[in-house]
């Protein structure tokens, strides 16, 4: 006959008992047997109240998936002859990625005989790794994945909703200036040009 070790609904330990005898043990109780341990030899059964062992495994998971933090990935994509005008704007966006506390996965994407230069590909990440040091730190280290390089970035402390909004502004800042076009450079002070009875005393003396 089968046989269990049999524990008690407090934890105790009963001993080796015939499964029947064990079954006979928790129906006693008005509980249920439970198999806890199927690997042991002999299976180890518990006695207890099934239904509330499993609400309360049910509430310990509900729990748990409420202080998990959802990790949020963001990608960004770059070419390795990127002008400097687009690197900017590219780094911006990393920016306040990361001050948004998402992952940052950065691609370059080669074509054509740009596959035989990965080394400016790396050089690129690794520029963009240290300008965004502050707020993000390489997770990846820049590696080759077919045409495409690819290097993770992560939030370190410093990144934060404060930063983000500022460089937010930063990037509106410069929204603006684009969309106004080239502007005329203002003469500084100290070249405005003389006014006319300036230069009528400039004269006299």
């Amino acid at each position: 006959m089968q046989q269990v070790r049999l524990v008690d609904e407090n934890g105790g330990q009963l001993g080796v008992k015939p499964i029947q005898e064990a079954l006979d043990y928790a129906h006693g109780k008005d509980l249920d047997l439970v198999e806890v341990a199927a690997q042991a030899d002999p299976p180890v059964a518990r006695v207890m109240d099934y239904g509330k062992y499993r609400y309360e495994q049910e509430q310990k998971a509900k729990v748990a998936r409420k202080h998990q933090v959802s990790i949020n990935v963001k990608e960004i994509k770059l070419r390795p002859k990127i002008g400097v005008h687009d690197y900017e704007t590219k780094k911006g966006h990393v920016v306040r990625f990361l001050n948004q506390r998402a992952k940052v996965k950065v691609t370059i994407m080669f074509r054509g005989r740009e596959t035989t230069h990965p080394e400016r590909g790396r050089d690129l990440l690794m520029r963009l790794a240290e300008d965004v040091k502050e707020i993000g730190q390489v997770e990846s280290p820049p590696l080759l994945d077919g045409r495409n390089m690819v290097m993770m970035l992560g939030p370190t402390k410093n990144a934060g909703v404060a930063k983000d909004a500022q460089a937010e502004e930063t990037q509106r800042s410069e929204e603006a200036v684009q969309a106004d076009g080239v502007g005329q450079a203002a003469a500084p002070e100290g070249d405005a040009e003389p006014q006319p009875e300036q230069e009528v005393r400039e004269a006299q003396a």
